[in-house]
């Protein structure tokens, strides 16, 4: 039975919404590459694009955000999301009450429609983590605070498991073992016989771990039908995205099928794509990502809605560095993560614009406690890296 949808926990945000709140002066954004280290199926260059976004208010109070575009995973680029960003988001959203999230995406979304889902998200994205950073400074407290939710005080990070070959896969093993890291996520598709070969060799090396798969929509459903019952007696525990986004009757036949917990990621833009899918019987949870979802405004909604109905909330990101880090970690330690978060970012990308960078401590994060997201960006570092 699916549950009426009630985001109770979204009300002390929305009580600082109030007319006497500052309004926003100015929205910068500055285009900066961080040098990536290994190989990722994702990456076609040694850097990684991402996109500071400063908001400013009239009284000098500021918050950061980021939008982190990868176009070989979605089809923003960095310079659409910079466009967008300076073109159509931030000119509709001068003057407007940086604590009114509702409000400035009800703005983002008339500025830039929606087509199947939201239009242009990880660009506004980059927005509603800066007014998110604003608003928690403006009440003088971490997000999960301003939420009204304790949480926790860490965020145990699985490692990713790329590779082309087992004799390299246990080379990367090795190396997440002696950084700490006790859980492991693969990559999988197109080719099911090496997937069901890595996921055996990733068991083997960590017979104890959460195993996730991830097949970013890579095979057919007929492949995906074959191959999951083998990716479970591999010792997998979960598999993400087994066909492309479009493939509904994909979805919804893996699901009968039962043979692993079906979890959706790149087609679940909006908390609306969540509950239809869900109705339609295509999934057993959903991998969050607030980079997806055009930030923590849908991204609580759409974990809300899965707390509510007894569905999986896996924690997951796009290789997010600094602010998209915090970004991540408050949510996921808000809403009590249960299991471990495949958030790459300092596994393949080198060097932070962060004064205080994140340092990992046995394969997990500190959750970030000041205010708003917790984290000072070195604001002289991100104006010398910037370009256009």
């Amino acid at each position: 039975m699916m549950t009426r949808r009630v985001f109770a926990g979204s009300l002390p945000l929305a009580s600082l919404a109030a007319a006497s709140a500052p309004g926003i002066r100015s929205i910068e954004v500055f285009p900066v590459r961080y040098p990536v280290n290994g190989y990722f199926k994702f990456f076609t260059k040694p850097e990684r694009q991402t996109a500071f976004v400063k908001v400013t208010c009239e009284d000098g109070t500021f918050g950061w955000g980021q939008s982190v575009p990868l176009p070989t995973w979605s089809y923003e680029t960095l310079e659409s999301v910079t466009t967008a960003l300076r073109g159509y988001l931030a000119p509709a959203l001068i003057g407007k009450n940086p604590t009114d999230l509702a409000g400035a995406h009800a703005v983002m979304n008339k500025a830039i429609a929606p087509s199947f889902s939201t239009g242009m998200p990880i660009a506004k994205a980059g927005i509603d983590l800066a007014l998110h950073d604003i608003a928690g400074k403006l009440a003088g407290k971490s997000l999960p605070e301003l939420w009204g939710r304790k949480p926790l005080p860490k965020v145990v990070l699985s490692w990713t498991v790329n590779t082309k070959s087992i004799a390299e896969a246990e080379t990367v093993l090795a190396e997440g073992r002696q950084r700490g890291y006790q859980h492991f996520n693969i990559k999988v598709a197109p080719d099911p016989k090496f997937d069901v070969e890595l996921a055996r060799a990733v068991r083997r090396f960590a017979p104890h771990c959460f195993l996730w798969a991830d097949a970013n929509g890579g095979y057919d459903t007929d492949t995906a039908l074959t191959v999951i019952p083998k990716l479970k007696d591999a010792g997998v525990n979960v598999l993400e995205q087994p066909v492309a986004a479009n493939r509904l009757s994909g979805f919804a036949a893996a699901k009968r099928q039962g043979a692993l917990p079906i979890i959706l990621d790149e087609g679940v833009v909006s908390v609306t794509d969540l509950e239809e899918f869900h109705k339609l019987g295509l999934l057993d949870g959903v991998a969050m990502k607030p980079a997806r979802t055009a930030g923590l405004f849908d991204a609580r909604r759409q974990v809300e809605y899965l707390e509510q109905n007894k569905l999986m909330f896996l924690g997951s990101g796009l290789t997010d560095p600094d602010v998209a880090l915090a970004a991540a970690l408050a949510l996921y330690a808000a809403y009590g993560l249960k299991y471990p978060a495949a958030l790459n970012g300092l596994q393949y990308l080198a060097g932070s614009f962060l004064k205080s960078p994140f340092q990992l401590k046995g394969g997990a994060l500190r959750t970030p406690t000041g205010p708003g997201l917790g984290v000072e960006v070195d604001e002289e570092k991100v104006r010398k890296a910037a370009h256009d």
